[in-house]
């Protein structure tokens, strides 16, 4: 049977008491849209509203909204005037309405994209954000901003960074320098060398059917290859430019990880058209984040050639260099160092990123002109890096 009339409102259904309920669906999608395509989608319910609020409030402020002929729903503002909700309020709502991951996001969103550095110079906002690694690399780029209450609370933000980069490194680095289990056996009973099919396979004389039992009148164990034996040097030339703040943090927690590894002597050398040596503070990783500081332009052969300084035995060394390649400085004198280096037996990396996603950018002209100079280029995790150091220690 059919009823002629208007037909129902496509965003909500009919709720008990005479209210309607908004559509879920139909909801999302006016939060992907905006406040346009309302008038298809119907209006948002309380909950919903509050997300979109929070979203305006920081995508609002996007320049190409106006281009496109998109204007602001107006909830956050009045007339002409600035927004009466500040970073901190904004902060309050999206941790009440938004799960860990969006959050994330939006905060990144907000240091990142739109330059709201109150998020990490303000101290009312600095005591309520959830440190993470986004926050972390918005601190080294405006630390030099901030007074010293502020830094103060910014260095909570690097301590509990680096204490998570820690925890989730340091049993990769554990791993690649641990050693590989040989198929001969050993007398030394060590759980983690525990040998299951020798031992059961020696002990089935011992079974007991009736039972469903094995006995087991003798275990078997693996023994391990050593490693590392001759002292090796690894040289962590580290770009502090702007756009290198995520492989500064995990060259610092790379370098913490490796330090005091027996057969390692590790070296952290941080550069911009400067070279700092942050060796002596390689086991304190939140100090020498906070030493750092980013910014300014770039001279990677004057890193390389200080390098090259500290090289004692060139055919049992690794020079790490962590940079972008856009070379600020002489190009042709940063090729000469990196083939010096090579021609005397030294282990040249050219790594163009140093994060956990090693997403690469870099300048690949000058990174192939190295790479023809005998330098391994690519993009390694600090895992990766890990395992490419213990395999050099244990030729």
């Amino acid at each position: 049977m059919t009823t002629h009339g208007h037909a129902p409102d496509p965003a909500s259904a009919p709720e008990e008491g005479g209210g309607t309920v908004p559509d879920a669906g139909l909801e999302r999608w006016r939060l992907v849209l905006g406040s346009p395509a309302e008038r298809h989608t119907g209006p948002l319910g309380p909950g919903n509203a509050g997300r979109d609020a929070a979203l305006d409030w920081l995508y609002g402020r996007d320049p190409d909204l106006a281009g496109r002929g998109v204007r602001r729903s107006g909830s956050r503002e009045g007339g002409d005037g600035p927004s009466a909700v500040t970073a901190v309020d904004w902060l309050d709502d999206i941790h009440r309405l938004f799960p860990k991951e969006t959050i994330e996001r939006l905060e990144r969103d907000a240091v990142e994209r739109y330059g709201i550095q109150e998020i990490v110079t303000d101290p009312a906002v600095l005591e309520r954000v959830e440190p993470s690694a986004t926050l972390l690399r918005a601190v080294l780029r405006t630390k030099h901003l901030m007074n010293p209450q502020v830094l103060q609370l910014a260095r909570r933000i690097v301590e509990t960074v680096v204490k998570q980069l820690l925890a989730r490194l340091r049993p990769e680095v554990r791993r690649a320098f641990h050693g590989t289990r040989s198929r001969r056996p050993s007398r030394v009973a060590l759980a983690r060398d525990f040998d299951f099919r020798q031992t059961v396979r020696a002990n089935l004389a011992h079974y007991q059917p009736a039972e469903r039992r094995l006995l087991i009148e003798r275990a078997h164990f693996h023994s391990r290859t050593q490693r590392h034996v001759t002292q090796w040097q690894l040289i962590l030339l580290v770009d502090q430019s702007g756009s290198m703040a995520g492989s500064v943090i995990h060259s610092a927690v790379t370098a913490a990880c490796l330090w005091g590894l027996p057969g390692l002597k590790t070296h952290l050398v941080a550069f911009d058209t400067q070279v700092v040596d942050l060796t002596a503070d390689v086991t304190d990783p939140v100090e020498l984040l906070m030493r750092v500081q980013l910014g300014g332009g770039t001279d990677i052969a004057r890193a390389v050639k200080y390098g090259a300084g500290l090289v004692e035995n060139p055919r049992r060394t690794i020079v790490a260099l962590v940079t972008d390649f856009y070379e600020g400085g002489d190009a042709h004198r940063l090729v000469r160092a990196v083939r010096g280096l090579v021609e005397q037996g030294t282990t040249v990396l050219g790594l163009a990123a140093l994060d956990e996603d090693a997403n690469p950018d870099y300048d690949r002209r000058t990174a192939g002109r190295l790479a023809e100079a005998g330098a391994h280029i690519g993009a390694m995790t600090p895992g990766r890096l890990a395992e490419f150091v213990a395999e050099r220690l244990g030729r």
